[in-house]
């Protein structure tokens, strides 16, 4: 292993226990002493730890949210139906009964996914507003610099699935 991956491997390892005494509450200080690393190593890692979760952040509502959403509505759906003809074709009155208990419970979970549609657009706004700021922000670092590469300002390209 060459001392170049050693050393990507220990500042991994040193994150990944800043972000463990971080989140138990400890300060950037106290991390520094415990693990024999400067204040300013620290803050430089937890800056790191929070631009990374930013962006798991932005990946998960931009490209997995719109996803898992359709999917969890298909699923809920298929469910009902199969409660439904369980219920139709239900001989026990007992089977009959809790099939129909399943489709008023599918009709809740229906609910709350489609009532909770406003925040989950407020999320991808979010996102969406972030990435133009950044890149109107870049657009304006490198009209200062002389850098006319691309004069286009940001134009939103969210998956308009609600």
């Amino acid at each position: 292993m060459s001392i170049e991956s050693k050393q990507i491997i220990g500042i991994e390892w040193r994150r990944s226990q800043v972000f463990k005494l971080w989140s138990e509450g400890y300060t950037e200080r106290e991390i520094g002493k415990q693990l024999h690393v400067s204040d300013t190593t620290i803050h430089k890692d937890i800056v790191f730890i929070t631009q990374k979760a930013k962006d798991n952040i932005s990946l998960y509502v931009d490209d997995k949210l719109p996803s898992e959403y359709e999917r969890c509505l298909v699923g809920i759906n298929s469910i009902l139906k199969e409660a439904w003809e369980t219920a139709r074709n239900a001989e026990d009155k007992k089977e009959k009964m809790q099939a129909l208990s399943l489709a008023k419970e599918c009709y809740s979970m229906i609910t709350d996914l489609l009532t909770n549609v406003g925040v989950i657009r407020e999320a991808m706004r979010f996102v969406t507003d972030k990435k133009r700021d950044n890149a109107n922000l870049m657009l304006a670092v490198k009209e200062e610099r002389g850098e006319f590469l691309n004069k286009e300002p940001y134009r939103e390209t969210t998956n308009k699935v609600f």
